[in-house]
C-alpha cells in the first residue's frame, strides 16, 4: 500500500505515464474527469498532456488502455491543440487498438478517429487507415475498413477522398479472408451510394461472382441523394439547418437545398487506373495497317479496338497511331474499316481526355470530309468520334478546320457538320462561345439555312439554334440581321427545343455539370466530366495558346488561302462566296480568250493591240480602258483579258505611256473583275519585269496591290518574290521587296509563309547591289513589327556588319504596333474583331518559332552523359552539365527529343551542391529558350519541378528558379503550368519560402491570363492556409494573389470552398474575400494583349521576369486585417494607435501594426526606369483619363505595391476619404525625412494624387495640394528636375483644379503651378497650360490664361510654344469668349505680353475682329497711363522700411513671383535647421541684420491672413507694376514714376528672379543672374536689393551646389555652359562683395554656406580639367578675398569659425578644406587692427567658446595637424593685443565659462604679453601672418627676387609675381630691382612698371590692407582684390589665351555703357573715358573682366532675340532694373562710344 500512497500523491499528467498500471488508470480516469471539466478549448491545461495522448491509447495493460481511449476521445472532442496529435494517435488507434479482442476498445478507437475528422483533420486519419489497409493482421483491416465506411457514410463523400479508398478496393476483394471480402462489399455499396455509376469501371475487373453480388446490392440502394449526417467543426450552420430539417421530419424541399452542398459530383474517370496500351500493341501492327489485304488491316484494327476499351490511357505519344488511324477513316475504301478505325479513335479520345488535344487538329478535317459516306454505321461511328475528339479540345482550336469543311459541295458533308457544330455548341457556355467564334460560325451557317437541300436546312436552323439558346440573343442576332422573319422565327423554334449540356439534370454523373463544388480538399472530386470540365475551361476565349500549336502548321500546309486567313479569314469566306470558289480557273486557250475579249471589246481596239505606230496602240489602250470601266464584274472576262494585254509586244513594250496604260488596266481588272490566280499568272511575271521601271513601277506595284487584293497577298507574294529573284535585275528585285514591305503594313501580316520570305531575304541580304540590301533590310523592319524577337534568330550567322544594320532597323521598330490591315481580308469581312486579329498574331510568332531549323541533340544525350550528371563525385556532376550546356549552345534550337536528359536533370534540382541547382536551373532557361514552345510537354516532368526549388532556403537560388520558372512560361504560356495538380500540390507544401515565391508569381502571371484551367480551384484551399501562415510574408503573397484568384474562379466558387475551415479561420477568410471582391480587377483584354505581343514579339510574358523580382506584382492588395485593428484602436496619433492596438490583437497581429517604424517609401533600383519603360512599351496603360476607371487604380496599387509600405498602400486605397486623409498626413511627415524613397516613387506618388483631384471631398482635395506644395519646395530644393512621364501623367489633372469654384482652391494649385516651373520648364509647363484653356469650364479657361500671362511675365516670349505666333493667336481667341472674366483674363495677358514684347505682338495675333481688337487697344491704353496715377503713399518711407511690406506684397501677388519668396524662405528654413542641429550656436538673435530677421520670420509665421485682401486689386496693379521695372517703353511713358512707389511689387520681382537663380535649368538661372547683375551695377537701384541679400545669396549657393553635384556628372551637358554659369555667378557676387552697404546684410550661415561652396568649387579637380576653369578658380579666389573684406566682419569670423569647426568634425571633409578656411581666417585677423571697434567681440568669443569645448586638448593631441589650434591662438593673442584686459568684459554671452579652455588661455596671453614688449609681439603676429615676410626674414635678397621676377616671367603666375614684387617693394624701399630688369626687353620693362602702377593705384584707392594670403593653395599670395567698381582692373592674363585686349575694351564699354557706370558719381574709380583712351594702361583683361563679357553677350543675345530695336532711340534692357535715362542721353552715349572706338581703333594700329 506504501508504494500507493507515492503514486497517489503525484500531479495527474505524471500518473498517466506512471510505470505501475494502476496508476496509470488512476492517471486515465483523473484525465476523463478533468477533460470534461475545463470549458475553454483554449485552457493551457490541454497542452500539457499533447506528448501523452498517444500513450493512451497504446497502453499495453488492456484495462488501463479502455480508460485511456475514453480520455483521449474527450481529450479530442474538447481540446483545441487535439489536432496536432492525430497522424502518431491514429496510428496508435489502427496498430494497437483494432487488434484488441474487445469490441469496446474497437468502437472507442473507431471514435477517436470519427472525431478527429470531425475535428478537420480528415486527410491524415484516412491515410493511416489507408496504411492499415496493408497490415498483415486481417483484425485490423476489417476495422480499417469499418472506419471507413462508417467516416464515408455519416460525412459523406465532400469529406471523405474516395479516390484512393476506390484504388483499393479490387485488392480487397481479394482478400482471403472472408471478413475482409465482405466488409469490403459493404464499403463498395457505400461508396456506390455516394457516386453510384461512377464506381463501376473501377471494379469492372473483380470476380464476376462478386461482381454480381455487388449489383445485386447496388440495385436494393435507395434512389434518394444520400445526405452528410456528422458535420466537421466549421459547418456548424450546415449542422444546425440539418437538426432543424430532422425535427420536421426531412422536409423534402429543405432537403433539396443543400443537396448540391452534400454530393458532390464524382466523375468516375478520375477514380480508375490508366492503362498503358502503347506497348502493349501487336509487334506488326504497323505493317499489318499497311497490309493490302483488307482483312490484315482489320485485324490490325481489332487489336487496338480491344485496347482503347480501357476507359483510362496512360499519357504517351500517340502520334504514329493517331497518323494511321486517320489514314484509315481518310483514305480506306473498305467502309467498314473507316467505321472501325473511327471507333479506335473515339476510344483514344475518350481514354486520353485532355491528351488527345494535341492530335485533335489533324483529324478532325479527315472526318468531316468522310461524312460524304452515306451508310449509316460509318456515319455513327465518325459522329462518336468527332465528338469524343471535341471534347478534348476546344471549338476555338478546331474551328479553322470546320469552317473550311462548310464550303464543300456535298450536301451530307455540310449537313453533319452543322449537326456536329449544333452538338458541339451544347457544351459550350457564353463565355467560350465568344463573338469572334460566332461570326464566322454563323456567316457559315447562314449559308446553309439558305442551301438548296432541306436536309442541310433543317442542321444549320438547329446549329444556328443552339447558338441562339447557348450565346443568348444579345450575342447572336447581331449576325442575323439580314434573315428574313421565316427563318428567324423557325431558328427560334429550334432554339426552345435545345437541351443543352449544362442545362439539364440527368442522372450520369458525366454528364451532370451542376452540383459541382470542387473543393480541391479531394483532388479525386475535381472534375465531373472532368473531359468537359477542361474543355470548357480551355475554350475560354482566352486560352489561344493551344490554337497556335494545333494551327500552326495552318498556312504553309494548306494550299488554300481561305485556310489560311487564321479566323478573320474564316469569317471573311461568309461574303465572298463565289470568290473562294473560283479562285482556280482552268487555262483558257488563246482562242477562246480571243473569241471572249472580241465580245466585250471594240474591234478597232483588238485590232490595234499590235499595231507598229505606239501612238495606235496607245489610242487602243485607252478604249481599253473605257470599256474596262464600264463592264460588270458578272460579265468581265478576266482571264481573256489580261491575256489580250498580253498578246504581242505583251509586256515588251517600249512605249512608256503605253506601258503605264496597259499596267494600269491590269490593276483596274483586278479590282473590279472576279480575278483568279489563273489571271494573276498570266501578268504577274511581267509586272515583276517592270517594278523595277523609273516611269511604269508606280503602276506595276499598283497593279500588283490590286491583284493582292483579288487572290491575297500570301499567294501574289511568294509568286512575285519567286519570280523577282528568279531575274537578275537588282532594281527589280529592291522594289519587289519595297513593295512587299508597304503591302505587309497594307494587308496584315496573316497567312504570309514566312519561311519561304527568309530565304529570299536571305538571298537579297547577300546581294552585292546594296539598294537590294538595303530593301531587304527594310522588309526584315516590317516583319519584325508582326513577328517580334524571334525573327532576329534567323539571321544570327548573318556577318557582324549587316547584323548590326539588322539590329538598328529592328531597334526602329521596337515600340511601335503593327498598323491594322487596311486591304484584303478585312475590307471583305469587315474587320474581323480584336479577337481575330490577336489570333491571327500569335499565330505568325508561333508560326515563325515553328520554322525555326532545330535540331535533333537527342542522340548527344548519351548514357554515359546521364550517368556523368548522375555520378557521385560533384566535380563529375559538373562535368555532365557542363557538357550539357556547351551541347545546347552550339545546337542553337532542339527539337523536343531530349531522351534521357529530363529525368537526369529534375534530380539535379535537388543537389546537396547549390552550385549545381543553379547551374541546372541555367541549362533549363536556355532549354526553354533553345526548344521553344515545344517545351511544354516537359513542363510536368521538369517545370514543376523548378517550382520546388523556389523553396530553397538561399536568395539567389530561388532568383534563378523564378528566373527559369518566368523564361519557360515565357514558352509554354500558363495553361500547361496550372492543368493538373501539381501547382497545388506545391502550394500545400508548407515552405515559406516555396509559397512565397509561388504566391507572389501567380499573382504576376494570373492578371495576365483571359482564361485558366479548372484545376487552378485546386490551389484555393491551400492559398486559405497560406493566408494564415506564421509568416508575414506568406501572408502578405497570398492576400496580393487573392484578387487574381477571384478574378478567374469568381466570388461563389472561393466563398464555397471555405466550406471547410475552422470557424475563426473561415470567417476571417471570408472577410478577406470581401474585400478582394471589390479590388477583383478585371480580366485582361484581348485588344491590350494584342499590342503588347506586337511590340514584345513572340512572348507577351517577355516584359515581366525582369520586373518580377523588383514588383511583386501583388499589387491588388485589399485591406488586410491591419484595417480592422486600425479601426478599432482608432487613436489620434500613430503612436496611441499602437498602445491600444496592442491590447485589442491577437499575438500575431501584432508584427503588422509595429510595421509603420519603418521607411513609407521603399527604393527600389531601378523601379522607376522600368515603370516608364513599360509604359512606354505599353506593356502598362497610360495614364490618360477623363475619369479614372478602375484598372488604372487597380495597375497603380500593383505598381505600387513594390515601393509603398503595405499599411499605408492600405490607407491610400481605401474607400473612405478619412483614410485618405490619413495616408497624406503620414506622407507630408515622412517627406523630409525620406526625400530618396519619395523621388524613387514620385511617378506613382504623383499618380495617387491625380486620383484624389478625382475626389468630391474638399478636405481631402486641400490636404492633397497642402502636400504638393511641400513637395514641390522639396523638389527644387533637391535639384529634381520632373522627367516627361511624370509631367504628362500629373499637370493636366492638376490644371483641372483651377477651374475649381473655391477661391482658396484655386490659389494653392496657382501656387504649385509656380512651384513646378522650378523642377520643369516653364516653355513645357505652357502646353499643358495652353491645353487648358481649351476646358469647357470658364474659370479654368481664365485661370489658365492668367497663369500663361504670368509665364510670359516671368520668362519672356520663348516660353510660348510651338511658337510665340501661334500661342498668341490661341490666347486671343478668348477675347471675344462669352464669359467675362475669361475676355479680361485673356486681354490682360497679351497686355503683359505687349509689355514684353512691343507692337510686335499685333503682328503674331494676326488678324482680329474689329470688336476684339478695340477692346485690345482700350486695354493697353490703359494699362499705359495707370502706373503715373499709382498712389504716392510711401513716398517719405526708406526703401528698408519697406521690407515687411514687400513681403506681404509678394504673398499677395497672384503671378509667378506668388510663392517664389517663400520658397526660398522654405528653402532657408531648411538650412538653419540644418544650422541649428551642426553648432546650436550659429543662429542666435545678433546674428541675422534685423530686417532679414523679421522678414523671414513673418513669412515663416504667414498664416493665410495676409492672402485673404481681395486678389481683384493686386492683379489690376501687378500689371502695370511689372512694367516700369522691366521694360521701359519711352513711348509712352514720359514721367518716370517715383520709385518708392513700386517698391511693394519689387520686392516680389526681386523674389521671383532670385528663384530664378536657384533654378535647375542653366537658362533660367543665367538669365535670373543677369538681371541682379544689372540691378546691382546701377547705383541709384542697388538699394533694391537691400533685405534680399540672404535670399540671393542662398540661392546663389544652392546653384553652386547644383553644378557640383548635377551638372558637373552630366556627361549630355555641354561643359561650356557650366563655365558660363559659373562666370555669371561669380561675376554677380563680385558684383555684389563691392556694394559694402549690401555685403554686410549677409548673415552668418549664410556666409558660412557661401564660404563652403566657394572653397569646394576651389577644390574641385573637374573644375580644372575645363576649358576656361583656371580663369574660373582665379576669379573664385578674387570673390572670396572681396567676401573677407565687405561683408560685416562679425559674422565673417563667425562663420568661418563654425565652417572650420564642421570641417574638422566631418570625416567625409578633406584636409585641404580646412587649410583654405584656415587661410582665410588667417587673412581675417590679419585686418583685425582696422575693423576690431566693428566687431562684436562676445560674439566671436562665444564662437571660440564652442570650438574649444568641441575640441578639448585631448582631442586636439591626438589630431596630427596643429594648424588649427595655432590659428585659433592667433586669433585669441591678436585679440588680447588689440583689446587688452578689456578682453575679459567680454566673456557675457558663455554660460559656462568652465566647459573650455578660452577664460585660462585669455589670462595666459595676457599676462605674457605683458611680460613681453609690445613691438616684439607684433612682429610675431605679423611673421605668423605673412608667408612673405618669413621667406624675406630668411631667404637671400637675390634670391626671393630671382623668384619672383621667374613668376612674372611664366604666364601662369605673371599676376602672382607682380603682386609680390609689390609687397617686396613696399617693404623693403631700398631694395634694388634694376640687375634684374636690365638684361629684359624694353616691353617688359614697361609690362612691370605698368603692372607696380595700377597695383599702387589700386591698393591706394581702396585703403586696403598690403601683403595678401591667397585662398588657394595652387596660387598663394596672389589675388589682389579690384577696385570697387572698376572691372578691367586687376592684373594677369586670362589663361595665356592670345586675346587681343581691345576685344576686350570693346566689350567693356558696351557694358559700362549699358550698366550707367559712365555718369556715375564714385570717388574711388578712375574715369572710365581716361581708362579707355590711355595706350599707357596695362590692357590685359581679368577673369572678372571675361565674367561680365559673357555677361554682356548674353545680354546682348537675349536682347537681339526679344527682337528689340535700337535704332528707334530706346535702349531696352530685359533685366530687372532699367536705366531710366531720357532716352536722347542714351543715343548720344552710344554715338559718343562709338567715336570712341574708333579713336582705339586707330591708335592701336
Amino acid at each position: 500500500m506504501g508504494d500507493d500512497s507515492e503514486w497517489m500523491k503525484l500531479p495527474i499528467d505524471q500518473k498517466c505515464e506512471h510505470k505501475l498500471w494502476k496508476a496509470r488508470l488512476n492517471g486515465y480516469e483523473e484525465a476523463l474527469k478533468l477533460f470534461q471539466k475545463i470549458d475553454d478549448e483554449k485552457s493551457p491545461e490541454w497542452s500539457k498532456y499533447l506528448g501523452l495522448i498517444k500513450k493512451f491509447v497504446t497502453d499495453s495493460n488492456a484495462v488501463a488502455q479502455l480508460k485511456g481511449l475514453e480520455a483521449a476521445l474527450a481529450y479530442v472532442e474538447n481540446a483545441h491543440v487535439a489536432g496536432k496529435t492525430t497522424g502518431e494517435v491514429a496510428s496508435g488507434v489502427v496498430t494497437k487498438v483494432f487488434n484488441q479482442p474487445k469490441a469496446r476498445a474497437k468502437e472507442l478507437g473507431l471514435d477517436i478517429c470519427l472525431m478527429y475528422i470531425e475535428i478537420e483533420k480528415g486527410e491524415a486519419v484516412q491515410e493511416e487507415l489507408l496504411k492499415g489497409l496493408d497490415n498483415k493482421n486481417p483484425k485490423i483491416i476489417v476495422a480499417c475498413i469499418e472506419t471507413l465506411r462508417k467516416a464515408l457514410s455519416e460525412f459523406g463523400s465532400k469529406i471523405i477522398s474516395l479516390k484512393p479508398i476506390i484504388k483499393v478496393l479490387p485488392k480487397l476483394f481479394e482478400s482471403r479472408e472472408k471478413a475482409v471480402r465482405d466488409e469490403a462489399k459493404l464499403l463498395a455499396v457505400e461508396i456506390y451510394r455516394w457516386i453510384r455509376d461512377a464506381l463501376r469501371p473501377p471494379l469492372q475487373n473483380i470476380n464476376s461472382v462478386q461482381l454480381k453480388e455487388l449489383e445485386e446490392e447496388w440495385v436494393k440502394v435507395s434512389s434518394a441523394a444520400p445526405k452528410q449526417t456528422r458535420f466537421l467543426r466549421s459547418q456548424q450552420e450546415l449542422k444546425a439547418k440539418f437538426e432543424q430539417q430532422q425535427a420536421v421530419g426531412g422536409d423534402a424541399d429543405g432537403g433539396d437545398d443543400d443537396e448540391e452542398e452534400a454530393v458532390p459530383q464524382v466523375d468516375a474517370y478520375e477514380l480508375l487506373e490508366a492503362v498503358e496500351i502503347l506497348s502493349k500493341l501487336p509487334k506488326d501492327f504497323y505493317e499489318k495497317i499497311e497490309a493490302k489485304k483488307w482483312q490484315e488491316r482489320k485485324e490490325a484494327l481489332e487489336a487496338v479496338e480491344v485496347l482503347v476499351k480501357n476507359p483510362k490511357l496512360e499519357s504517351g505519344d500517340y502520334a504514329d497511331l493517331v497518323k494511321v488511324l486517320k489514314k484509315v477513316v481518310g483514305k480506306d475504301t473498305n467502309v467498314m474499316l473507316v467505321a472501325l478505325a473511327a471507333k479506335c479513335l473515339a476510344g483514344l479520345a475518350t481514354g486520353l481526355r485532355k491528351k488527345f488535344g494535341q492530335y485533335a487538329g489533324h483529324v478532325v478535317p479527315t472526318i468531316l470530309e468522310k461524312f460524304k459516306e452515306k451508310k449509316p454505321q460509318v456515319v455513327q461511328a465518325l459522329q462518336e468520334a468527332i465528338d469524343a475528339i471535341f471534347l478534348t479540345t476546344t471549338l476555338q482550336n478546331i474551328s479553322e478546320d470546320v469552317l473550311a469543311v462548310m464550303d464543300n459541295k456535298n450536301p451530307t458533308i455540310k449537313q453533319q457538320t452543322s449537326l456536329f457544330i449544333a452538338r458541339s455548341f451544347r457544351h459550350c457556355t457564353p463565355s467560350t462561345l465568344p463573338k469572334s467564334l460566332l461570326k464566322p460560325f454563323c456567316a457559315a451557317l447562314l449559308k446553309h439555312i439558305n442551301d438548296s437541300a432541306p436536309e442541310v436546312r433543317d442542321a444549320g436552323f438547329e446549329a444556328l439554334g443552339t447558338a441562339l439558346k447557348v450565346a443568348g440573343e444579345k450575342a447572336v442576332n447581331p449576325f442575323l440581321a439580314d434573315v428574313d422573319k421565316l427563318k428567324l422565327d423557325r431558328i427560334k423554334e429550334c432554339a426552345e427545343k435545345v437541351e443543352l449540356v449544362y442545362g439539364k439534370k440527368t442522372g450520369g454523373a458525366a454528364e451532370k455539370k451542376e452540383g459541382k463544388p470542387v473543393t480541391g480538399k479531394t483532388p479525386a472530386l475535381s472534375g465531373p466530366g472532368g473531359d468537359k470540365e477542361t474543355k470548357d475551361a480551355a475554350a475560354k476565349p482566352g486560352s489561344l495558346k493551344k490554337a497556335p500549336a494545333a494551327k500552326s502548321g495552318g498556312p504553309p500546309k494548306k494550299g488554300k488561302p481561305a485556310a489560311a486567313t487564321g479566323m478573320g479569314g474564316a469569317g471573311a469566306k461568309g461574303k465572298k462566296g463565289p470568290e473562294t470558289k473560283e479562285i482556280f480557273e482552268s487555262e483558257l486557250s488563246i482562242e477562246v480568250c480571243e473569241e471572249k475579249a472580241a465580245a466585250v471589246l471594240p474591234a478597232s481596239c483588238i485590232q490595234q493591240l499590235d499595231s507598229g505606230n505606239w501612238k495606235e496602240r496607245l489610242a487602243c489602250m485607252e478604249e481599253f480602258q473605257k470599256a474596262v470601266e464600264l463592264m460588270e464584274r458578272s460579265e468581265m472576262p478576266c482571264q481573256a483579258l489580261v491575256r489580250m494585254l498580253a498578246k504581242k509586244p505583251g509586256w515588251k513594250e517600249t512605249n512608256f505611256q503605253v506601258m503605264q496604260m496597259k499596267l494600269h488596266i491590269v490593276a483596274l481588272i483586278a479590282q473590279k473583275g472576279n480575278f483568279s490566280k489563273t489571271s494573276a499568272q498570266v501578268v504577274l511575271d511581267g509586272l515583276v519585269d517592270k517594278v523595277g521601271d523609273v516611269k511604269c513601277g508606280s503602276n506595276a506595284k499598283e497593279a500588283m496591290t490590286a491583284i493582292a487584293e483579288a487572290c491575297q497577298l500570301p499567294w501574289t507574294a511568294e509568286q512575285v518574290v519567286a519570280m523577282a529573284f528568279s531575274q537578275k535585275n537588282p532594281k527589280n528585285q529592291s522594289e519587289t521587296l519595297n513593295w512587299l514591305s508597304n503591302a505587309i503594313k497594307e494587308f496584315g501580316f496573316s497567312g504570309l509563309n514566312v519561311k519561304a520570305f527568309i530565304s529570299n531575304v536571305k538571298t537579297a541580304l547577300a546581294a552585292t547591289n546594296p539598294a537590294v540590301r538595303t530593301s531587304a533590310i527594310t522588309l526584315l523592319g516590317v516583319m519584325y513589327l508582326y513577328v517580334g524577337p524571334p525573327l532576329r534568330m534567323f539571321f544570327e550567322d548573318e556577318k557582324p556588319a549587316l547584323l548590326s544594320q539588322i539590329d538598328a532597323e529592328f531597334e526602329k521598330m521596337q515600340g511601335q504596333t503593327a498598323p491594322a490591315p487596311t486591304r484584303g481580308i478585312s475590307r471583305h469581312s469587315g474587320g474581323s474583331g480584336d479577337d481575330g486579329e490577336e489570333e491571327e498574331q500569335e499565330d505568325v510568332v508561333n508560326d515563325v518559332v515553328d520554322l525555326l531549323p532545330r535540331t535533333d541533340i537527342g542522340d548527344k544525350i548519351t548514357a554515359e552523359l546521364v550517368s556523368k550528371i548522375g555520378d557521385k563525385n560533384w566535380k563529375i556532376r559538373k562535368e555532365g552539365l557542363d557538357e550539357v550546356t556547351s551541347i545546347i549552345n552550339d545546337a542553337k534550337f532542339i527539337q523536343p527529343n531530349i531522351g534521357e536528359l529530363p529525368a537526369a536533370l529534375k534530380s539535379r534540382l535537388n543537389d546537396s551542391n547549390k552550385i549545381l541547382v543553379q547551374q541546372t536551373l541555367s541549362i533549363l532557361q536556355q532549354l526553354a529558350t533553345a526548344m521553344g514552345p515545344n517545351i511544354k510537354q516537359h513542363v510536368k516532368n521538369l517545370g514543376i519541378p523548378v517550382i520546388t526549388v523556389l523553396g530553397d532556403s538561399k536568395n539567389n537560388v530561388r532568383a534563378a528558379a523564378l528566373a527559369t520558372v518566368n523564361a519557360w512560361a515565357e514558352q509554354t504560356g500558363m495553361k500547361e503550368w496550372l492543368e493538373g495538380e501539381d501547382l497545388s500540390a506545391e502550394l500545400k507544401k508548407e515552405n515559406p519560402f516555396l509559397r512565397q515565391e509561388l504566391l507572389g508569381w501567380l499573382a504576376e502571371k494570373l492578371p495576365t491570363l483571359r482564361s485558366v484551367p479548372s484545376d487552378l480551384l485546386l490551389c484555393v484551399p491551400h492559398l486559405y492556409s497560406c493566408l494564415e501562415d506564421r509568416n508575414g510574408d506568406v501572408r502578405k503573397k497570398a492576400q496580393d494573389a487573392l484578387p487574381f484568384f477571384m478574378m478567374h474562379l469568381g466570388f461563389e466558387k472561393m466563398a464555397k470552398a471555405t466550406g471547410k475551415l475552422k470557424p475563426t479561420s473561415k470567417d476571417q477568410v471570408l472577410a478577406m474575400l470581401e474585400k478582394a471582391k471589390a479590388n477583383m480587377p478585371a480580366k485582361p483584354a484581348p485588344p491590350a494583349k494584342a499590342s503588347s505581343r506586337a511590340v514584345g514579339g513572340a512572348a507577351p510574358a517577355k516584359f515581366q521576369p525582369a520586373s518580377a523580382l523588383a514588383e511583386d506584382s501583388g499589387s491588388n492588395t485589399m485591406e488586410s486585417k491591419p484595417d480592422a485593428k486600425k479601426a478599432k484602436a482608432g487613436g489620434p496619433s500613430s503612436k496611441a494607435k499602437g498602445v491600444q492596438g496592442k491590447k485589442v490583437l491577437s499575438k500575431p497581429n501584432l508584427k503588422e501594426d509595429d510595421d509603420k517604424s519603418g521607411p513609407i517609401f521603399i527604393i527600389v533600383p531601378n523601379g522607376k526606369e522600368q515603370r516608364m519603360k513599360d509604359e512606354k512599351g505599353l506593356k502598362v496603360l497610360k495614364w490618360n483619363f477623363t475619369t479614372p476607371r478602375d484598372e488604372y487604380i487597380e495597375q497603380l496599387k500593383t505598381q505600387m505595391s513594390s515601393c509603398v509600405a503595405k499599411w499605408l498602400q492600405d490607407e491610400m486605397f481605401h474607400a473612405d476619404f478619412q483614410h485618405h486623409n490619413k495616408a497624406l498626413a503620414v506622407m507630408i511627415e515622412h517627406l523630409e525625412s525620406e526625400k530618396d524613397g519619395v523621388i524613387s516613387c514620385l511617378d506613382l506618388i504623383l499618380k495617387w494624387l491625380t486620383l484624389r483631384f478625382f475626389d468630391t471631398n474638399t478636405s481631402v482635395l486641400m490636404k492633397t495640394l497642402e502636400y504638393l506644395k511641400l513637395l514641390f519646395s522639396l523638389l527644387s530644393q533637391e535639384e529634381y528636375h520632373l522627367t516627361e512621364n511624370e509631367a504628362s501623367s500629373f499637370i493636366p489633372y492638376l490644371i483641372l483644379k483651377v477651374g475649381e469654384p473655391k477661391d482658396v482652391i484655386r490659389k494653392d494649385v496657382r501656387a504649385i503651378l509656380n512651384r513646378m516651373c522650378l523642377v520643369y520648364p516653364a516653355s513645357k509647363m505652357f502646353t499643358f497650360i495652353m491645353e487648358g484653356t481649351k476646358s469647357k469650364n470658364s474659370k479654368q479657361r481664365a485661370e489658365c490664361l492668367e497663369e500663361l500671362g504670368c509665364l510670359v511675365e516671368s520668362y519672356g516670349m520663348n516660353v510660348c510654344q510651338p511658337s510665340p505666333g501661334k500661342a498668341l493667336k490661341e490666347m486671343a481667341t478668348h477675347i471675344g469668349d462669352r464669359d467675362n472674366t475669361v475676355r479680361n483674363a485673356a486681354l490682360n495677358t497679351i497686355v503683359t505680353v505687349y509689355n514684353v514684347h512691343g507692337d510686335q505682338v499685333f503682328k503674331l495675333i494676326g488678324n482680329l475682329s474689329d470688336k476684339d481688337m478695340s477692346m485690345l487697344e482700350e486695354r493697353i491704353k490703359r494699362s499705359a497711363k495707370r502706373p503715373s496715377a499709382a498712389p504716392v503713399r510711401q513716398v517719405e518711407e526708406k526703401p528698408q522700411r519697406t521690407q515687411n511690406i514687400n513681403a506681404n506684397a509678394s504673398m499677395l501677388r497672384k503671378g509667378p513671383a506668388e510663392d517664389m519668396s517663400s520658397k526660398l524662405k522654405i528653402m532657408y528654413r531648411t538650412y538653419r535647421i540644418q544650422n541649428r542641429n551642426m553648432g546650436s550656436h550659429s543662429e542666435t538673435a545678433h546674428t541675422v541684420p534685423r530686417e532679414f530677421q523679421l522678414d523671414l520670420d513673418e513669412i515663416e509665421n504667414d498664416n493665410g491672413a495676409v492672402r485673404c485682401e481681395m486678389p481683384a486689386l493686386v492683379q489690376h496693379k501687378l500689371d502695370d507694376i511689372f512694367e516700369p521695372v522691366l521694360i521701359p517703353e519711352p513711348k509712352i511713358r514720359s514721367v518716370s514714376p517715383h520709385f518708392d512707389d513700386m517698391h511693394s511689387s519689387i520686392a516680389s520681382t526681386i523674389n521671383f528672379v532670385i528663384s530664378q537663380v536657384a533654378s535647375g535649368d542653366i537658362n533660367t538661372s543665367i538669365k535670373g543672374l543677369a538681371q541682379i547683375d544689372e540691378v546691382l551695377r546701377q547705383e541709384y537701384k542697388v538699394e533694391v536689393m537691400s533685405g534680399h541679400i540672404d535670399q540671393f545669396l542662398i540661392a546663389t549657393f544652392m546653384q553652386l551646389r547644383l553644378i557640383y553635384n548635377t551638372h558637373m556628372a552630366d556627361e549630355k551637358l555641354d561643359k561650356d555652359e557650366i563655365v558660363r554659369l559659373y562666370s555669371c555667378i561669380i561675376g554677380s557676387m563680385i558684383t555684389l562683395f563691392q556694394i559694402e552697404s549690401l555685403a554686410r546684410e549677409a548673415s552668418t550661415g549664410v556666409l558660412k554656406d557661401l564660404m563652403h561652396g566657394l572653397i569646394t568649387l576651389l577644390l574641385d579637380s573637374r573644375v580644372e580639367d575645363l576649358d576656361k576653369g583656371v580663369q574660373v578658380i582665379r576669379s573664385v579666389n578674387l570673390l572670396v578675398l572681396k567676401v573677407l573684406e565687405k561683408s560685416d566682419q562679425t559674422n565673417m569670423l563667425s562663420a568661418l569659425l563654425v565652417l572650420l569647426q564642421d570641417s574638422l568634425l566631418a570625416t567625409a571633409s578633406s584636409p585641404k578644406f580646412s587649410e583654405l578656411v584656415m587661410k582665410c581666417l588667417w587673412r581675417m585677423v590679419r585686418v583685425l587692427p582696422e575693423n576690431i571697434n566693428s566687431i562684436n567681440l562676445d560674439r566671436i568669443l562665444l564662437d571660440v567658446h564652442i570650438f574649444l569645448k568641441a575640441f578639448p586638448k585631448e582631442k586636439l593631441k591626438q589630431c596630427k595637424n596643429s594648424v588649427p589650434m595655432r590659428t585659433l591662438k592667433t586669433l585669441l593673442h591678436s585679440l588680447c593685443k588689440l583689446k587688452g584686459p578689456k578682453i575679459l568684459d567680454h566673456l557675457t554671452m558663455i554660460e559656462n565659462k568652465n566647459e573650455s579652455d578660452l577664460e585660462a588661455y585669455l589670462y595666459r596671453t595676457l599676462k605674457y604679453s605683458m611680460d613681453q614688449s609690445g613691438s616684439k609681439a607684433d612682429k610675431d603676429t605679423e611673421k605668423g601672418a605673412s608667408s612673405i615676410e618669413e621667406k624675406a626674414s630668411k631667404a637671400k635678397v637675390s634670391d626671393i627676387l630671382a623668384e619672383i621676377f621667374k613668376k612674372i616671367g611664366s604666364k601662369e603666375n605673371t599676376k602672382e609675381g607682380l603682386a609680390e614684387l609689390y609687397e617686396y617693394k613696399k617693404k623693403y624701399s631700398d631694395a634694388d630691382i634694376e640687375p634684374f630688369l636690365k638684361n629684359s626687353s624694353q616691353f617688359f620693362q614697361s609690362y612691370v612698371e605698368r603692372g607696380l602702377r595700377l597695383i599702387e593705384t589700386e591698393r591706394e584707392g581702396k585703403g586696403s590692407i598690403a601683403g595678401s594670403t591667397g585662398i588657394s593653395s595652387q596660387i598663394e599670395g596672389t589675388c589682389v582684390p579690384a577696385s570697387t567698381h572698376t572691372v578691367s582692373s586687376s592684373i594677369g592674363n586670362t589663361n595665356g589665351e592670345e586675346v587681343g585686349p581691345s576685344v576686350y575694351l570693346e566689350r567693356l564699354k558696351i557694358l559700362r555703357q549699358r550698366c550707367g557706370l559712365d555718369n556715375a558719381k564714385q570717388e574711388d574709380r578712375p574715369p572710365v573715358t581716361s581708362l579707355l583712351s590711355k595706350p599707357a594702361v596695362p590692357t590685359v583683361a581679368s577673369s572678372t573682366d571675361m565674367l561680365h563679357s559673357k555677361l554682356s553677350q548674353l545680354r546682348e543675345s537675349r536682347e537681339q532675340y526679344q527682337h528689340l530695336d535700337l535704332d528707334s532711340n530706346q535702349t531696352h534692357s530685359s533685366g530687372l532694373g532699367n536705366t531710366l535715362a531720357s532716352p536722347s542721353s542714351a543715343a548720344a552715349n552710344i554715338d559718343d562710344l562709338k567715336k570712341r572706338l574708333e579713336r582705339i581703333k586707330s591708335s592701336r594700329k
